[in-house]
């Protein structure tokens, strides 16, 4: 596995696969590696014959009163995990490398940006485009690996990729979920033991409201008041949004009547966790 810190030197190795017509699968990380990102990586192992793995804490993402200071890093950790599933390059710049003195270019999604996640956050998705942007042009990826508890961000990465022709083909992957059904993040290791109890009325809040679909409910303003009612039972959740939204354009709706998105977001203690359930056109069940 060989480590890359340099920019221009993953651009060289990029164009030295390419140049012998290999293929080139990247995963993008923030590090403090889970197996939601194990199997993204495994992934990308079946549909490409170099995988690239990117470590780099964003700055741009993180807005000031975030945890941009606080974010777990374990690089050490990361790397024996990456060896384990067989990744071929880690690309490990600095803030500096992807961020130069003088830097002033970014990258804005208009309209899938502006609900969610994009209301609280309101500079995020700048900086998840255009650091994104520039790791593609680094690694010069066939194919890139997403995860789809950051729905909004996976819908923002494809809009961005089609908007701009972007030779990369885009794949969301599956959450994935500890045993007792929380979705996996970097952030649960903030999670005091009464917050991880506390946070399973995530899953038991989106599970609820994919149960009522299938029974027939399609009032989405009524899925939304049950998925409320139960994380209102928390006292240790402060809810942030719960929505339901066209799974393309990522508006509110009013009915299901095509591919559809319930997502919350939730502070549990100092802790923001994000998760979803995607539901099928109606004459299909929820997934």
């Amino acid at each position: 596995m060989k480590i890359i810190l340099e920019p221009r030197a993953m651009q060289g190795l990029a164009d030295e696969v390419r140049s012998r017509a290999g293929r080139i699968a990247f995963v993008p990380t923030m590090g403090f590696l889970h197996e939601g990102h194990l199997s993204l990586m495994r992934e990308g192992k079946k549909r490409a014959d170099t995988l690239v793995v990117s470590i780099f804490v964003n700055p741009t993402q993180f807005g000031p009163q975030e945890d941009l200071d606080a974010y777990p890093r374990d690089f050490d950790r990361d790397e024996s995990l990456m060896r384990e599933v067989g990744v071929d390059v880690v690309f490990y710049p600095t803030d500096k490398d992807m961020y130069p003195k003088g830097y002033q270019t970014y990258l804005t999604v208009e309209e899938v940006t502006r609900n969610l996640c994009g209301k609280s956050r309101p500079t995020h998705f700048r900086g998840v485009a255009t650091v994104v942007t520039k790791l593609f042009h680094i690694i010069k990826p066939h194919v890139a690996l997403f995860g789809s508890k950051d729905f909004q961000q996976l819908v923002v990465i494809r809009r961005m990729v089609e908007d701009l022709n972007m030779d990369i083909e885009i794949v969301g992957c599956p959450i994935v979920r500890e045993p007792d059904g929380l979705a996996m993040s970097s952030r649960n290791k903030y999670l005091s033991e009464d917050d991880r109890k506390e946070a399973l009325a995530i899953k038991e809040a989106l599970d609820r409201a994919r149960e009522l679909y299938r029974n027939g409910e399609r009032d989405a303003r009524a899925l939304v008041e049950e998925a409320h009612r139960i994380l209102d039972l928390h006292p240790g959740i402060r809810i942030d949004y719960v929505s339901l939204c066209d799974a393309g354009t990522l508006s509110d709706i009013e009915t299901i009547r095509a591919e559809s998105v319930m997502a919350i977001a939730a502070f549990v203690g100092k802790t923001r966790l994000i998760d979803n359930c995607v539901f099928l056109a109606p004459d299909e069940e929820a997934i």
